[in-house]
């Protein structure tokens, strides 16, 4: 499974977003730092979720960290977020 899909996967069993795009953006960054062969490393997310609900942004970028888990955090060098209701 690529980080794309993991992303997508993780991301919709915790939050269960109305939307979800997620985008690899890593070939933007070639030549920067975290660049990775292959891509996969730095990522645009754009999330509309019931569960942001009354939650100030940090809450909402701790929720998206939560549901990817510190080992796909731990391998994700960037990570936009577009995060509301």
């Amino acid at each position: 499974m690529t980080r794309t899909e993991q992303i997508e996967t993780r991301l919709r069993e915790a939050l269960a977003p109305r939307e979800l795009m997620v985008q690899d953006d890593s070939e933007s960054h070639r030549g920067h730092a975290g660049y990775q062969e292959g891509g996969e490393s730095h990522f645009n997310v754009r999330i509309r979720a019931d569960a942001f609900k009354g939650q100030s942004r940090i809450a909402r970028h701790r929720m998206v960290h939560k549901a990817l888990g510190p080992d796909l955090v731990a391998a994700i060098h960037a990570l936009s977020m577009d995060l509301d209701t």
